[in-house]
């Protein structure tokens, strides 16, 4: 295990590396804008050579680095993360992404009984996040953030994601995170969970969607990714993207893996799939230069006291990139 000065030292270095890059891009903004005055100078001079004008051309054409730079962190068909110009610079902020399952006490015989957090003890943990200035934002925002500055609010952000589609997410979560004023991430999957097991209902999907929470998805069935040949990857990762797109008209722009497993053919077919990302069980914060399709996240387990939480959140900052690949080993 890395040191924490070892793991903070590593978190510099790359900090210092992203900045490098910046000012590369810059300096290409720079150079293209002097080919363009020249171009507009030489032609006000009466110019008409047929080389100015190609110039003048393709200096319209090309994309801003800064717009492409942007851009390449994006999955193919994700067009609600679209850069728009001029609206800043990318942001670098790191921000810590929660996980929650069951938020009710644990029934006797429970077989993960860690995964369920009572609604009074979730109640307490939000109020404590709330005072020490947290607040909650969605995967969409924090991309938009890091693509193209856009704002994430004032204070510091925070993901809570809720995994698995269970009925109380909605019926103890929602109001606790209503009433502060934030939102949620649901990783619904739409099989194995029904409504009679305590899973979410449509009515209650669309009730969080119109809450402002964001839906992204586990796949069908919860299933073992890095088990699954090319078929029934496709099938759990693309083909439950497109029936909740066309369920519930959203984009769905993020996937959570189940159980946290993962491999290259399991992140290239989320990528494939058109997703923006994905998130993983392996703590730590996730950062704008770590690789999107490994972000981490916290999982948060039963009779976790608010101030332990905080400690938690905290002692995590820096802890080093997701591993290329997790099973659970």
């Amino acid at each position: 295990m890395m040191d924490p000065q070892a793991r903070r030292a590593r978190r510099e270095e790359r900090r210092r590396a992203i900045r490098r890059r910046r000012l590369g891009v810059l300096a290409l903004l720079l150079v293209a804008l002097a080919a363009i005055v020249a171009v507009v100078l030489a032609a006000g001079s009466g110019s008409s050579s047929p080389t100015a004008k190609d110039a003048a051309s393709a200096a319209r054409a090309r994309p801003s680095a800064h717009g492409t730079s942007g851009a390449a962190k994006l999955a193919p068909g994700v067009a609600s993360l679209a850069t728009p110009a001029g609206r800043g610079s990318p942001g670098h902020e790191a921000v810590p992404i929660l996980m929650y399952h069951v938020i009710a006490p644990p029934p006797a015989g429970a077989p993960f009984p860690g995964l369920y957090v009572p609604p009074e003890e979730f109640a307490a943990q939000m109020q404590a996040l709330k005072a020490a200035g947290w607040h909650a934002v969605t995967l969409d925002q924090l991309q938009a953030n890091w693509t193209r500055g856009a704002p994430l609010g004032p204070g510091k952000p925070i993901v809570l994601s809720f995994d698995n589609g269970y009925n109380s997410q909605y019926t103890q979560a929602l109001p606790v995170l209503r009433r502060i004023g934030w939102v949620g991430v649901e990783n619904i999957q739409l099989t194995g969970l029904p409504p009679s097991q305590g899973g979410l209902g449509e009515d209650q999907v669309r009730g969080l969607l119109a809450a402002g929470w964001e839906l992204d998805t586990q796949g069908f069935s919860h299933a073992d990714l890095v088990t699954l040949d090319a078929q029934a990857l496709h099938y759990q990762v693309a083909d439950a993207r497109s029936v909740i797109q066309q369920r519930y008209h959203v984009p769905v722009n993020w996937f959570c893996y189940p159980s946290g497993h993962y491999n290259a053919p399991v992140i290239a077919a989320v990528r494939a799939a058109g997703y923006a990302g994905s998130t993983t069980v392996v703590p730590g914060w996730a950062h704008p230069e770590d690789d999107p399709y490994r972000l981490h996240r916290l999982r948060v387990l039963g009779g976790t006291e608010p101030q332990e939480l905080l400690s938690l959140i905290e002692g995590i900052r820096d802890d080093p990139p997701a591993p290329a690949s997790y099973t659970g080993a």
